[in-house]
């Protein structure tokens, strides 16, 4: 359920909308309790239950910016891809692995949110500027993965955790007619602290027989991105939508504090290219998310001082493989297979299942969405 208002139409407050939705959210998780990847087969998987999502107020100032304040997703606002979030299912092609895994309490993706500001400001007609400062941890629930569990209904409003800053600069621009383009670069600061994924206190490694065992602790923590979309070749006709279009993301982070220190997406849309079939769209996309060298380090360690007949593998990467066809059945009614191929779920984790075995092992979705709006 999503609810916007024209607060100019209604009370004559020019420039003011609000805008609240929320989620009836059925179902088993498959990511989580069947394949144990990092990146959701699903984009709307969450634990099962009724959870207000996004609640704000936002003023417009006559095509210079505008500013938005209340219960905000992060998700919607920074290292979007237009072209990759209007079609492929995958979670990791909205918010992504590194920024899920990196910021406490899974960031600020679906299916949670956190009081916050973010304000937009258009330099021209083709550079805008966007900022948000939210509170750092939408559940206060850190790294535990108990995030969901602890805000089930989305309504904790949390204020007290430390912040999170985002900055983001985007330009538009035409490389030819019909073939616009956007550039985006950002960065994120979490002010925060956050534990070291190799070494204790006492400057050895965690897996040190005589380490402390008590991680040594990094003031704050941050990221830098890169998005660019591109429309490739243009249908010829009134709508520049239509046609071939691409799109890469890359984003970076400090390893010794992160569980993923590099991300890296990319794929292809081809957009009503069909006259008989004018709002059809088929894409291929990959996404990339790799394993920090200081958590491989310790992983491996680990694994070689403890008594165990587990094999000792060495975490690597996470590769997600996505293809998918999007048909309109009817104006607001859509269907779409999809088929994904997920090498090293989990960067390579042993297999809880048959950990005297190898990794948790590739796997094959098949799955179909049904999507209907009104």
């Amino acid at each position: 359920m999503a609810l916007d208002a024209d607060l100019a139409k209604i009370a004559g407050l020019n420039g003011l909308t609000f805008y609240v939705n929320a989620y009836q959210i059925h179902g088993r998780q498959m990511s989580a309790f069947n394949i144990l990847n990092f990146a959701t087969v699903d984009s709307i998987e969450a634990q099962p239950g009724t959870r207000l999502f996004e609640l704000w107020i936002e003023q417009k100032f006559n095509g210079i910016g505008s500013i938005r304040v209340g219960q905000l997703a992060a998700g919607n606002l920074f290292f979007v891809s237009n072209i990759s979030s209007s079609l492929f299912i995958n979670g990791t092609f909205g918010w992504p692995v590194i920024f899920a895994a990196d910021l406490p309490g899974d960031g600020h993706g679906y299916p949670l949110t956190t009081p916050g500001v973010s304000l937009t400001s258009n330099l021209n007609d083709h550079l805008a500027l966007v900022t948000g400062v939210y509170n750092g941890d939408a559940a206060g629930a850190g790294f535990t993965g108990q995030e969901e569990t602890k805000n089930p209904a989305g309504i904790n409003f949390r204020l007290p955790d430390p912040p999170l800053l985002m900055a983001e600069a985007q330009y538009t621009y035409n490389a030819s007619p019909g073939l616009a383009g956007t550039l985006k670069a950002g960065g994120w600061y979490h002010f925060g602290s956050f534990q070291d994924q190799h070494f204790g206190l006492d400057d050895r490694p965690l897996a040190d027989p005589l380490s402390v065992g008590v991680a040594r602790t990094h003031t704050g923590d941050y990221g830098v991105y890169g998005v660019i979309d591109q429309m490739l070749w243009h249908l010829p006709g009134d709508d520049p939508k239509k046609g071939i279009g691409a799109f890469a993301r890359l984003a970076f982070s400090p390893p010794d504090r992160n569980l993923i220190n590099l991300y890296a997406d990319a794929g292809i849309d081809f957009m009503g290219l069909w006259e008989q079939r004018p709002n059809d769209k088929f894409g291929l996309a990959a996404s990339f998310s790799n394993v920090s060298p200081d958590v491989r380090q310790l992983d491996v360690a680990e694994a070689f001082l403890t008594e165990t007949d587990k094999p000792v593998l060495s975490l690597t990467y996470e590769l997600v493989i996505e293809l998918t066809y999007q048909a309109q059945i009817a104006a607001g009614w859509t269907i779409q297979p999809d088929f994904q191929y997920i090498v090293h779920p989990g960067g390579g984790e042993i297999d809880p299942i048959n950990p005297e075995i190898s990794r948790i092992p590739n796997a094959a979705v098949f799955a179909i969405r049904s999507q209907l709006s009104f």
